[in-house]
Parts: structure tokens; sequence; C-alpha cells
């Protein structure tokens, strides 16, 4: 998907919607005949959420620059972040052992999630603090959406 159709496609979307790995393996995509792209998952609530543009968090496992890419994991899983060369700033994450934030589109689901980077943060400086919240402002949110 070139750059130019992702920034395009990006605008029109929703707000990023937080995520943990384990979610996202079980997305399922909409098709069609739901009217839109994106992909659907089933939060604790039940109830169907859109998702397009996603918001995760995890650790740097390891970093794959020929691929243009890292792999993240956390508490429910991995996943791969493409297109980590071509977002502004964020060289600083891409070393092992870092704690980051991605935002980015969802571009498969299985078998490994990978999501293609349109924002990154170090949020290494208190990672404690960020890893115990994020499994609550996950659910927080979702729970606010559904």
């Amino acid at each position: 998907c070139p750059v130019g159709q992702i920034e395009a496609a990006e605008a029109k979307r929703p707000p990023p919607v937080k995520l943990l790995s384990g979610q996202l393996r079980t997305a399922q995509r909409r098709g069609p005949a739901d009217g839109e792209d994106g992909f659907v998952i089933r939060p604790a609530t039940g109830r169907s959420l859109p998702v397009s543009l996603v918001w995760m968090q995890g650790t740097v496992v390891e970093v794959r620059p020929e691929r243009n890419s890292v792999m993240l994991v956390d508490e429910t899983g991995t996943f791969a972040v493409q297109g980590v060369h071509n977002v502004p700033r964020g060289k600083p994450c891409l070393s092992q052992g870092k704690y980051v934030m991605v935002m980015g589109v969802i571009t498969a689901v299985s078998p490994e999630p990978v999501i293609h980077a349109v924002k990154m943060a170090d949020l290494s400086e208190l990672s404690g603090v960020h890893r115990r919240m994020w499994k609550l402002e996950v659910e927080e949110l979702q729970r606010l959406l559904t």
C-alpha cells in the first residue's frame, strides 16, 4: 500500500482505538456488506467495535532494519510494526528493550498482527507506569466506545 494512499485513508478515519495484540489477533475483517474497510473486534462487553486505526503499546523485542519494521510484545503477545523508517522522530524507538507506543493502520491480523506505523513515541522513561496502566486504559476506552 503506497504511503500516499495510507495518508489519504487516514484523514477520513475515526480516532484510533487502543488495543492489545491478542485482541487484534482475533479481529475479523469487515466486508463490503458492512459498507466500510477495516476490522471488527469483540471486547469484553461482547458488542462489536469497528477498528481501522489503532493505538498499541509494547516492548521492542526485535529490530528489522532491512524490512523497515520492528517486532513488539505486550502482555497478550507479539505484533509487527512496518514502515518505521518513515515515521517522523521514530528513530529513537528503534532499539531492543524500548517501551513504545505506536499508532497505525491494521494491515494484517493473522497469523501475526501487523500494523503500518503513522506515529511512534518512546515511553521508556516511565515505562513501569505506562505498562501497569495500559490494560486499564484499553479496557476503559473500549467500554466507552461500545
